[in-house]
């Protein structure tokens, strides 16, 4: 009786010991895939941050180099005494300054670290009212 009751508690303490490292073993495990998934997030979000700065950067020059275009229209819109022209150039010119708005939205959202997506959607948009700006500046021109 004595020597089952001793292999009993051995079977048992064998067992039980087993589990605690397969326990041990899975928890290293989960923590581990953990620390990797944080560490591959963080340099995601440094590639796509540093997508978003290029993209900016790109925003920027080519809205400084839209904005001496239009100044050089202002200055042959006005010399032409065309009060319509002139109308139509300060209707293009809003369009220039929601432009530079939605390119200060991009600045902003890099700067406080938005999400992903909602940088890109405010990249998008910068761009789509770029485009705007760029097609009333040539509206304009036309008409000069």
């Amino acid at each position: 009786m004595k020597r089952s009751r001793l292999r009993m508690f051995k079977a048992t303490s064998m067992t039980i010991s087993i589990i605690g490292v397969l326990l041990i073993l899975a928890t290293v495990g989960i923590l581990a895939y953990l620390g990797f998934q944080s560490i591959s997030s963080l340099i995601s979000t440094d590639v796509s941050s540093n997508e978003a700065n290029e993209q900016l950067t790109a925003l920027q020059s080519e809205y400084s180099s839209l904005k001496g275009q239009y100044d050089i229209a202002k200055a042959k819109v006005q010399n032409s005494g065309n009060s319509k022209l002139q109308q139509d150039y300060t209707t293009a010119e809003l369009e220039l300054i929601k432009a530079e708005s939605a390119i200060n939205d991009v600045s902003s959202a890099i700067s406080v670290s938005k999400p992903a997506d909602e940088i890109n959607e405010r990249i998008r948009i910068a761009q789509d009212q770029m485009q705007v700006a760029k097609n009333s500046l040539d509206s304009i021109k036309a008409k000069i």
